[in-house]
């Protein structure tokens, strides 16, 4: 029962993010003449130059990528993807029956339109699926390269708004690339989530005493990993301890209490799932 718990609202997650993503594009990308990169962006410039409908064109050029994706990422992701990609043409010629354009201002329309369309992008790829196009080409960059979807997307997408500058002119080529900008970083915050912790790398001569102290006053927990200096071949522990933002500098107290001369590194953490933090 957890398991088909678990798969229903991976699937749910998959159509809020699409119909997301559809009110994003046909409220303010589309209307806007925004080719915010992607295959939507490609049917943006075939709606008004040829008045081809957005959702069909979306449909007609995924499918090629859409037969990519299950071959390298799998049955699942291929079956969220088919969902994904369907709903979001259709429902973005069903919205375009209603859609009023809420700004005739280029640059809300980019940012509001990167922003809303970014939400629902990463809602679908934190739910294993995608919306389609160069959403399902970047899902298969960031498979094979060390990037992330979002960056990955700013990549694909480039090719696509610079098609759009020459069908619009280059100020809206600009405004594109604002909205692609805002997209990809949305999509990292949906998927990555806010920092709100900290990790920290700890290495002292006097590693036990700082993790009692740690335990004692911090009460959290600590790892100790064993290291090995590479120019004096000394031998130390090193703890590794992860923090709540409001911690740090209560932590790096106690450290400089033990070791004043001990080497602390500090990191933002996204995600942290265990005992203490998010329930995994």
């Amino acid at each position: 029962m957890r398991k088909i718990g678990r798969v229903v609202r991976e699937y749910l997650g998959v159509l809020i993010g699409v119909a997301v993503t559809a009110f994003g594009l046909t409220w303010f990308l589309i209307p806007g003449r925004i080719a915010a990169g992607g295959v939507s962006g490609l049917a943006t410039v075939g709606y008004h130059l040829f008045d081809l409908p957005v959702g069909l064109t979306m449909l007609v050029l995924n499918i090629p990528l859409f037969a990519a994706s299950i071959t390298v990422l799998g049955a699942v992701y291929g079956a969220k993807t088919f969902i994904g990609t369907i709903v979001l043409s259709v429902l973005v010629d069903v919205f375009q029956r209603w859609a009023v354009p809420l700004t005739s201002d280029p640059l809300l329309t980019a940012v509001y339109g990167g922003v809303i369309t970014g939400i629902g992008l990463g809602i679908t790829f934190r739910s294993g699926g995608s919306t389609g196009g160069t959403d399902m080409a970047a899902q298969l960059v960031a498979h094979f390269l060390p990037t992330t979807v979002g960056r990955a997307l700013l990549f694909v997408d480039g090719f696509v708004i610079l098609m759009a500058g020459f069908a619009f002119g280059p100020e809206l080529a600009l405004y594109a690339l604002l909205a692609v900008f805002i997209s990809t970083k949305t999509v990292d915050l949906v998927q990555e989530g806010q920092s709100y912790a900290k990790a920290a790398f700890i290495i002292s001569d006097h590693s036990d005493k700082v993790g009692e102290l740690i335990l004692s006053q911090l009460e959290r927990g600590a790892t100790a990993l064993a290291g090995k200096g590479v120019y004096t071949g000394t031998e130390r522990e090193v703890l590794f301890v992860i923090v709540s933002r409001s911690e740090i500098r209560t932590l790096c107290r106690l450290v400089s209490e033990i070791d004043p001369k001990a080497f602390v590194v500090i990191s933002d953490v996204h995600e942290v799932l265990g005992e203490g933090f998010k329930k995994l």
